[in-house]
C-alpha cells in the first residue's frame, strides 16, 4: 500500500527547534511560522509515531522519555544530513544573506568600514548590518552573527573569538593642557572622568602600584552608557576615559588622544567574540565564510603607524587558538 507522502526531516527540524527554544511560541518565531502551525506539526508527529514527546504546561514544555530519544536521535540525523550537503557542495561559493548585529564602537570602527571588502570577495552573500549597543536575542531579531565586546556569560550559544585589546586611559591633548597631566592614580582626584551607567559596570579602574593589583574608585560628572559616548566626550576634552585600544588605537595614532598613567596600568584586555547560534556545531558557509574573514581581517595596527603600533596588544586570533565555546551575548 503506498504510503502518503511525509516530509520527515522537516518534522525533525520543527520539533528540534521547539526542544532548544522551549516552546512553541519562540521556535514559531524562530521558524518565521505561526504557534498553531508549529503545535499541530508536533501533534501530528506524535500521532503518526503513536508516542507523546512532549508535555505541555502553561509555564514550560519538557520531554518525555520517548520524546527524549527522539529529541538525540533528531540531532543526529540532521547533523548527518546538513554533513553530506557539505560534501557535495564543498566547491560552491557561500551564498544568502549574512544578518549580523555589532556594537557601536565595533560596527562604526571597523565592520562598515571593512565591509565593501567582504562583499567584494564574497559577490554571493549579502550582508544585513544592524549597529546598537543593545544586546538582543539572536533567534527573536533572527541574527546570524552578533558582534559583542566585553564578558560572556553562559548559554547554549558559541562564540569565537575574533579579538582581544588592551584597556588604557586616555585623554585629549586640550584637556590635558588646561588641566595638567596625572602623574599617580592618585591624582585622578583633581581631575574630570567619564565613567559609565550602565548596570554591569564596576565603578573603579585598575592600576598597578608598587607590583600590587589595586583597584581605585571613579565617580565622572559626566556617565555615558556606551563606549562610543565615551571616546566621543574624551575627543571634546570632557576629561579621562577608559577605552580599549581597538577602540580609541587610531586616535591614539593621530594624536586626537593621549594615553595616561601607562606606568601604572595593569594591561587587563578587553575581549570581541562573534556570537552566533550553533546546532552540533554545524554554521552555513555563508555565515563561517564572514566569521572566518572578519577574525583574519580585525587587526589594530596593521599598516598604521608606529605611534598606533605601540599599543596595538590587539590581536585577531585563529580558529584553532580562539576556538568556539558556549558563552552569551554579552555587552
Amino acid at each position: 500500500m503506498a504510503r502518503q507522502e511525509i516530509n520527515r526531516t522537516a518534522e525533525m527540524e520543527v520539533f528540534v527547534r521547539v526542544v532548544e527554544q522551549g516552546g512553541f511560541s519562540s521556535a514559531a518565531r524562530s521558524l518565521r511560522m505561526t504557534p498553531s502551525a508549529v503545535s499541530k506539526l508536533v501533534a501530528r508527529l506524535e500521532a503518526r509515531l503513536g508516542a507523546r514527546l512532549v508535555n505541555r504546561s502553561t509555564r514550560k514544555l519538557t520531554l518525555t522519555a520517548e520524546g527524549q530519544t527522539f529529541h538525540e536521535r533528531s540531532l543526529r540525523v540532521l547533523a548527518d544530513l546538513d554533513e553530506a550537503e557539505r560534501a557535495v557542495a564543498a566547491s560552491a561559493a557561500p551564498r544568502g544573506r549574512v544578518r549580523v548585529n555589532a556594537s557601536v564602537p565595533f560596527g562604526q570602527h571597523y565592520l562598515l568600514p571593512l565591509a565593501p571588502r567582504f562583499l567584494a570577495e564574497h559577490p554571493d552573500i549579502q550582508l544585513d548590518i544592524t549597529v546598537t549597543d543593545q544586546v538582543i536575542d539572536l533567534m527573536d531579531e533572527r541574527a546570524d552573527v552578533a558582534i559583542r565586546v566585553g564578558p560572556m556569560r553562559a548559554s547554549q550559544l558559541m562564540a569565537r573569538k575574533i579579538a582581544h585589546s588592551r584597556m588604557v586611559l586616555v585623554a585629549s591633548p586640550a584637556y590635558l593642557a588646561g588641566a595638567g597631566t596625572p602623574r599617580h592614580p592618585d591624582d585622578l582626584g583633581s581631575h574630570q572622568l567619564v565613567t559609565f551607567n550602565f548596570a554591569r559596570h564596576c565603578d573603579s579602574w585598575p592600576f598597578l602600584i608598587d607590583g600590587e593589583g589595586i583597584y581605585r574608585p571613579v565617580h565622572g560628572r559626566a556617565e555615558v552608557g556606551d563606549g562610543e559616548s565615551a571616546r566621543t566626550l574624551a575627543l571634546a576634552g570632557q576629561g579621562i576615559a577608559r577605552l580599549s585600544v581597538l577602540h580609541v588605537g587610531p586616535d591614539i595614532a593621530a594624536g586626537r588622544l593621549v594615553p595616561v598613567l601607562e606606568a601604572f596600568n595593569p594591561g587587563d584586555i578587553e575581549l570581541t567574540h562573534a556570537v552566533y547560534v550553533g546546532h552540533g556545531g554545524q554554521l552555513p558557509a555563508r555565515v563561517r565564510a564572514f566569521i572566518d574573514w572578519l577574525a583574519r581581517e580585525v587587526s589594530v595596527g596593521r599598516g598604521e603607524p608606529a605611534a598606533l603600533a605601540d599599543f596595538a596588544h590587539q590581536i585577531p586570533l585563529s580558529e584553532r587558538e580562539g576556538g568556539a565555546r558556549r558563552a552569551a551575548v554579552g555587552g
